[in-house]
């Protein structure tokens, strides 16, 4: 299956936080002969994105080995020195990272514990950001806007000023259209965040490919 050529597309990995339920860090289970992080990252290359940004804790030395493992760049790295406050916290310190490429436009927020979504789905999502550019993109599963979520530039800019405390609180006060896209993909609407979902994750994924 060829990549989807996107060479404005940029990622932003969530990886900041404590995975205090599951235990042990979630980015680091294993996962397709890899870790959840390495397979995340092959994944959004595959896709065609032209830069990926991780943001981490800080002084998460676990994490950091495994991206040097990876071959992952330092440069590429984004640290939340308060990750405490919420996963918005991690968008907003990506937003004002100035480390991105000037030619990227497009961005996707992506879930850190999301390597059990079908490649179709994320694939999908790509096309239909394809003729709704101008608009925030998100999937829908069970009636439910859920992540990734994509975001062209100007919202994507709007980021470093907002006041919002939640990524639903600040898509809710931008002006720019919302757009969903249906994806048949029950992954969707699991939460990784206990040893118990982890399990049922690897299930599912099993069960997809027998099908």
């Amino acid at each position: 299956m060829p990549p989807v050529n996107h060479q404005t597309l940029g990622v932003v990995i969530l990886g900041a936080g404590a995975s205090s339920r599951m235990g042990r860090p979630k980015l680091l289970l294993p996962w397709n002969g890899t870790t959840v992080i390495g397979h995340l990252l092959e994944q959004w290359y595959q896709l065609g994105a032209a830069q990926i940004g991780v943001v981490l804790r800080p002084q998460d030395a676990l994490l950091a080995a495994e991206l040097d493992r990876l071959d992952f760049p330092r440069a590429g790295r984004i640290e939340n020195p308060q990750p405490e406050r919420g996963m918005f916290s991690s968008i907003l310190c990506a937003a004002v990272w100035p480390g991105w490429k000037a030619e990227i436009a497009t961005w996707v927020l992506t879930l850190g514990d999301q390597p059990h979504l079908h490649f179709e789905t994320l694939r999908q999502l790509l096309e239909f950001h394809s003729v709704n550019a101008d608009a925030v993109c998100q999937l829908e599963f069970g009636g439910h806007a859920r992540h990734p979520v994509l975001l062209p530039r100007q919202v994507f800019e709007e980021l470093k000023v907002s006041r919002a405390e939640t990524l639903n609180a600040f898509l809710k006060q931008t002006r720019i259209r919302n757009a969903r896209c249906f994806a048949d993909d029950p992954g969707l609407a699991l939460d990784l965040d206990t040893p118990e979902d982890y399990q049922l994750a690897l299930v599912q994924v099993k069960d997809s490919q027998l099908e």
